[in-house]
């Protein structure tokens, strides 16, 4: 499909989270076998993850049903050139149900704040800006 890619992230085909989460891919999803780990592991991963938030608190259980969450997902492409059979779905879960969780944490106490950013604003690397920079992309 063209253009980024939108779903609510899902435990299974038919049960949506609260609060509803929109995972919007950072990629152009152009083949099956990218959606299939994209709405499998990683999906999964950040389904969890919310939830996660819920009961630790991090996100009031009763504002569950009023809020909504833009989810914006970074799977590299490059997950396309590990053989069938030999991608790390658990780690691909693991790693995404944390960062979720970590996400919304520092979202909710807002974190990093105005005054952090514009203080740091000019000694913050980007990673992949600075790959450019170093002639490694």
């Amino acid at each position: 499909m063209k253009g980024h890619t939108r779903v609510f992230a899902i435990l299974n085909s038919d049960v949506q989270v609260k609060p509803a989460t929109l995972m919007v891919s950072k990629v152009t999803v152009a083949s099956s076998r990218y959606t299939s780990i994209l709405m499998g592991s990683v999906q999964a991963g950040i389904a969890n993850g919310v939830l996660d938030a819920v009961r630790e608190g991090i996100i009031p259980k009763k504002k569950a049903n009023d809020l909504g969450i833009i989810y914006s997902v970074w799977l590299d492409p490059c997950v396309l050139s590990v053989p069938e059979g030999q991608i790390d779905h658990a780690g691909l879960f693991a790693v995404n149900r944390e960062a979720t969780v970590k996400v919304i944490r520092k979202a909710l106490a807002n974190e990093p704040d105005i005054d952090w950013l514009l203080k740091n604003q000019e000694t913050v690397t980007h990673y992949f800006h600075q790959l450019g920079l170093d002639g490694k992309i």
